[in-house]
């Protein structure tokens, strides 16, 4: 082997190469060029993956095929991995039992219960706990972008604002969930127990959504001109996402928590008549299908990293990130941006944190820094960097939900009111470079 390079191998990261060339190529090609609608997302990165698979594959000619299968095997056969797959799954039928009309629920009651000035801030907190209690940014803008044109239209609040400030809610969620594909991904592979990644979030999470917040209620009181957006709603269906979200921040087990939501909410939508039997359970296979990518890459991504490391590939890059960051708050930045710029390449933060999540590990064990933390750093910095460029996934959804009902939005009228994704930014390197680490610890 060539492992024994105590600088490591540079061209053992070949096949990281290869991917991010070959999906941020054609990305921007199908993107911009062709003009594909969500070109990116038009990307089979599945495909891609595999064929960075095999370029590891044909690297290194001193292993035979069977021990590079044998590599592989260890890689994807991991606890962490097993675990991260079946939460994935889970999580995945979950959402799609509760569906849309929970989210509405949560939408128009807030609404009608709070003064119609404070709308946009009411969309806000909305996409933060609709995010937080479903786990899915994604899922989040899709539902909640239509109410948001709703009150745009209705009371004078301009469009950027509001769906901006629901994308910021968005992010808000993914970040801290505990059955965020961010989180689940981050948790399981720096081996951290979800409520400690948690606490070690919220402190720096919580004090950007509060200036954000601060941030809208100022623009608020200069547009407001119209009424309020009053729907019917039903608040029982809220209930799913509370036990969800009540149960992750006390401690207990994500499989218990996410049993007992898809139990109460298989319920609470049959007794409603919300959804049919039959809608159901192809609701909870829809829900489980939607996870499909998202598992085959953890897959790829494991067996491919398995195979860099064993040719020398991690040493050689924890080699130079050690040459430009030094000490621990250096170390703690260098994992911040390694996965900010997996993020920008693959416009997926979820991809980003698997792909970043190896070398995080080696680095937080050179560097000194607690599992929690990089757990945290990784999921935080990846949902800055996924909520501000204008290819990513939660953009191009608001986008396309605008244009569809006629409002012709672009994502450069948007970003500068993405207070929330700025802020996190901004409250993560405070926390790196300022506030002391035990000080987190004691929150």
């Amino acid at each position: 082997m060539e492992q024994h390079n105590p600088h490591g191998n540079a061209r053992a990261l070949l096949p990281i190469g290869v991917f991010l060339v070959l999906y941020l190529g054609f990305g921007l090609f199908f993107e911009y060029i062709l003009k594909i609608p969500m070109g990116f997302y038009n990307i089979p990165i599945v495909v891609i993956f595999l064929v960075a698979l095999l370029v590891a594959c044909l690297q290194n000619p001193l292993l035979s095929l069977d021990e590079k299968m044998v590599l592989m095997g260890k890689g994807v056969g991991d606890k962490n991995i097993i675990i991260m797959i079946l939460i994935f799954m889970t999580a995945g039928i979950f959402v799609g039992v509760v569906g849309r009309n929970s989210a509405d629920s949560v939408a128009y009651f807030l609404l009608s219960a709070i003064p119609a000035q404070f709308s946009v801030a009411v969309l806000f907190l909305v996409a933060c706990f609709v995010s937080l209690s479903m786990g899915t940014s994604v899922g989040t803008i899709t539902l909640i972008t239509p109410i948001a044109l709703s009150v745009a239209e209705a009371s004078g609040f301009t469009v950027p604002l509001c769906v901006a400030s629901v994308i910021g809610g968005a992010m808000f969620g993914d970040n801290l969930s505990f059955i965020s594909d961010t989180t689940i991904a981050a948790c399981n592979g720096q081996g951290c127990k979800m409520k400690d990644k948690f606490r070690s979030n919220f402190a720096i999470a919580l004090p950007a959504a509060l200036v954000s917040l601060a941030v809208i209620l100022f623009l608020s009181f200069g547009q407001y001109t119209g009424q309020a957006v009053l729907e019917e709603y039903s608040l029982i269906q809220v209930i799913p996402y509370l036990l969800v979200l009540i149960g992750g921040i006390v401690g207990i087990n994500v499989f218990v928590v996410l049993m007992l939501g898809i139990v109460s909410g298989s319920i609470i939508m049959l007794a409603t008549g919300a959804t049919a039997a039959t809608d159901l359970l192809a609701n909870m296979g829809s829900g489980a299908a939607g996870m499909f990518e998202t598992t085959m890459v953890a897959i790829l991504v494991s067996a491919i990293c398995a195979l860099i490391r064993a040719y020398g590939g991690f040493d050689a890059l924890l080699h130079g990130i050690k040459q430009v960051f030094k000490g621990k708050k250096g170390g703690q930045l260098g994992m911040g941006l390694l996965v900010g710029a997996m993020d920008i390449a693959t416009a997926n933060n979820t991809v980003a944190i698997v792909m970043a999540n190896p070398i995080a590990k080696e680095m937080s064990s050179d560097y000194g820094i607690s599992p929690r933390k990089t757990a945290s750093l990784l999921d935080t910095f990846s949902c800055v960097f996924q909520g501000i460029i204008p290819y990513g996934a939660q953009m191009l959804v608001a986008l396309s939900a605008a244009n569809e009902l006629g409002y012709q939005l672009s994502a450069f009228q948007v970003i500068p009111n993405l207070f929330y994704p700025f802020l996190l930014l901004i409250s993560s390197l405070l926390f790196i470079f300022v506030i002391p680490e035990r000080k987190i610890d004691q929150m």
